[in-house]
């Protein structure tokens, strides 16, 4: 006999509901539905994370988020962009996943393109150039990123290959100007 809510129901399982960190992958079919309403979402969330510093917006559903200021490849406009992150010793881990759409996210567009770009983490800025994990490296950061973040599930909904991205920093000490 299975428990569901507090009562016993002879013969069923209770089914799982979904918690916090199911939240993005209910969201990603939603996003990629409404392109014009998450460039919206994602630029006030830039936008609250760089006024507060950090205090506000630093989380999404859990995970460590940081801002990446990168310059447009088409506009030459500077761009931030809230994303996912794990730190990797002096690196930082991203994945441009863009909720498993066939697309790969304009963050990592533009970061590919200018090759350099600035992470801020609270009122830290850090220059730093993309580089891609592979092999071996690439599977191990792969799954730390899969503990915090459905990457396997958004994998899976995209024929794209989803890269992984180390954002090594830079010795030149070159900044981003603000936008």
């Amino acid at each position: 006999m299975a428990v569901v809510g507090g009562s016993a129901v002879a013969g069923q399982v209770p089914m799982p509901r979904p918690g916090w960190r199911d939240a993005p992958l209910l969201l990603a079919p939603l996003a990629q539905r409404l392109p014009r309403l998450t460039r919206g979402l994602t630029a006030a969330h830039a936008a609250l994370f760089l006024r507060t510093g950090g205090r506000l917006a630093s989380r999404w559903f859990g995970a460590a988020v940081l801002v990446l200021e990168t310059v447009g490849r088409r506009t030459g406009k500077p761009r931030a962009a809230p994303v996912v992150y794990l730190p990797d010793g002096e690196n930082l881990v991203v994945v441009p996943a863009n909720g498993g759409a066939d697309g790969p996210p304009a963050w990592w567009l533009n970061l590919r393109a200018a090759g350099e770009g600035v992470a801020v983490l609270g009122r830290e800025r850090r220059p730093v150039r993309p580089l891609e994990a592979a092999g071996a490296e690439r599977e191990r950061l792969w799954q730390r990123f899969a503990a915090v973040a459905p990457v396997d599930d958004y994998q899976r909904r995209t024929r794209r290959y989803i890269p992984v991205i180390v954002l090594a920093p830079t010795a030149s000490g070159h900044t981003l100007p603000r936008g």
